[in-house]
């Protein structure tokens, strides 16, 4: 039998809750003053998510410059140096700059409100950890204007190629690389202390909303993993500027080395950009198809199992690189382990749906197709998983279609989900169904038009990171550039609903959507700056 939601619980907290409550509170400073110094957890969860927005389009713009160089086969618009330059920036902005600063932002936003806290544990280092986002960035940026030009060697930054023969601007994206780890660092203690700490009178873990629950496992995450990634980059700093050997075949080191450590981050960071997705995810398809999750306390166990198996298959991305058999059996067996409680999760959302009474507005359209073309790519992910065919699909354009499938469609279709689904709580409007619907299929066509052909043009051979390419991969890649360029003109669309649904729209009620039965859905629509100074009580329920 299906476990049961918490019953939605009676509030009853101070009117400083309530809209008018904000005024018994100092009022903010004006303007630019107010964003710089906030310390209120949905003032900064909004910047987070205008700062992931812009860097998603100006990501999207370096990835529209690849796509029309390679539009049809030879070289048509860029040198090929530049087009490294924009496979790496795009690559890094994507991931550092867009998809986590969005999912921190929601859990900004969303964390205190489902758990019944008033703020974020750590307010002023909330300010301090967003803030070094936008000047990491900038410094990133900055480094297409530096002579020598940006880092051109891929978002892996595999040495020898981003130490030995790397332009001299390398040393400031390590900088910024740094300043943003510390922001995402510090960002996870203060989650982990909010969760802890500040959960409603009643609320036990195992009471948490999934969405509370992904994040605090994707923060242990993140504090575990970032460190290595810093240490990593430091290691590529000394070998550049202080004649060190670590990776320096010449000197006695070893560039496989590189591979090894960068890995051991680069796996568990895959999950910290899907793990959110999950429960962001496992709130839509509840509230839509009016059915309580199913498995709940088996979600959660699914997710703490996959956190900690991120850290066992992490050279399932080094198969080519001349492991010994022992070890590729071993991360081959491993990486498909992986698979199960993913599975699980799966099971889980569609056992969910069955004999639901689902309804299809905008926030389930992007949750369904989550489901559907995230499940493509976790197979995918199996066939790159088996050591002797990963030998025949390493490098290739499989591997980019596999992970695009992962982190298009997953990641960032999820985010998209979560902002369709909490718009009426941050602004009191419904988005605009029309152009939302519109939004979500021009979206849906886009990314599988831009993906779908890259599975054959790898299985054909194409490799990755090339600007130019024979004949052969020409109408792949001819269907590959279209879609890329829908799917991007179709995110203005995605811009044009958010905007209007903050001016104005249908006004929404505090209870927003009918099967919604988390706490956020108990405050006033839009949610008032200060939520929940006296601690709402909370009915504890059996899952």
């Amino acid at each position: 039998m299906a476990p049961k939601l918490p019953p939605q619980p009676p509030l009853e907290h101070s009117s400083a809750a309530t809209a008018g409550g904000a005024a018994a509170h100092h009022a903010p400073p004006r303007g630019m003053l107010r964003w710089l110094l906030t310390t209120n957890h949905k003032e900064i969860g909004s910047l987070y998510l205008i700062f992931s927005l812009i860097m998603f389009f100006i990501g999207g713009i370096f990835a529209m410059v690849v796509r029309a160089e390679l539009f049809q086969p030879g070289l048509q618009l860029v040198n090929p140096d530049f087009f490294n330059q924009m496979t790496t920036m795009h690559g890094l902005i994507m991931v550092f700059g867009a998809v986590m600063p969005g999912f921190v932002g929601l859990a900004n936003w969303m964390v205190p409100l489902q758990i019944g806290a008033p703020d974020m544990a750590l307010p002023r280092l909330n300010n301090f950890s967003f803030w070094l986002l936008p000047i990491a960035f900038l410094l990133l940026l900055s480094t297409l204007l530096m002579p020598g030009g940006g880092p051109d060697f891929g978002w892996t930054f595999y040495a020898p190629l981003s130490t030995t023969y790397a332009p001299p601007s390398t040393t400031f994206f390590i900088l910024s690389l740094h300043m943003a780890g510390i922001s995402s660092i510090l960002g996870a203690i203060n989650i982990i202390a909010t969760i802890l700490n500040l959960r409603a009178p009643g609320m036990r873990l195992m009471d948490m909303p999934l969405f509370v629950w992904t994040w605090l496992i994707t923060a242990f995450l993140l504090i575990a993993v970032m460190p290595v990634l810093a240490g990593v980059i430091t290691m590529m700093l000394m070998d550049i500027n202080f004649g060190t050997s670590f990776f320096n075949a010449a000197g006695g080191g070893d560039p496989v080395l590189f591979q090894h450590l960068f890995w051991f981050f680069g796996h568990p960071e895959v999950y910290i950009m899907i793990l959110p997705a999950f429960g962001i995810v496992s709130a839509i398809i509840p509230t839509f198809a009016r059915k309580p999750l199913f498995g709940y306390a088996s979600m959660v166990y699914a997710t703490a199992s996959i956190a900690l198996l991120s850290f066992l298959v992490w050279a399932h991305h080094m198969f080519a690189v001349g492991l010994p058999l022992v070890a590729e059996l071993f991360f081959m067996y491993t990486t498909m382990l992986i698979a199960v409680p993913t599975g699980v999760k799966v099971f889980n959302w569609i056992t969910t749906l069955f004999r639901g009474s689902i309804s299809f507005e905008p926030p389930m359209l992007f949750a369904l197709a989550f489901v559907v073309l995230f499940t493509i790519g976790g197979f995918s992910g199996l066939m790159l998983a088996i050591a002797p065919a990963d030998f025949q699909y390493h490098d290739t354009y499989f591997v980019v279609a596999h992970f695009h499938y992962v982190l298009v469609p997953g990641a960032v279709f999820a985010i998209m989900a979560g902002v369709y689904y909490w718009l009426p709580k941050w602004t009191g409007h419904y988005p605009n169904v029309r152009l939302s619907q519109w939004h979500f299929w021009l979206s849906v066509i886009g990314v599988n038009l831009t993906f779908f052909p890259m599975h054959f043009s790898g299985l054909a051979g194409m490799p990755r990171r090339i600007p130019d390419y024979a004949l052969q991969f020409a109408d792949f890649n001819l269907v590959s550039s279209l879609g890329a360029f829908l799917f991007g003109a179709s995110q203005l669309v995605f811009v044009a609903v958010v905007v209007l649904c903050v001016r104005g729209g249908e006004k929404a009620p505090a209870k927003a959507w009918d099967g919604a039965e988390d706490l956020e859905w108990s405050v006033p629509s839009p949610a008032p700056l200060h939520t929940f100074d006296t601690p709402p009580t909370f009915s504890p329920h059996v899952h």
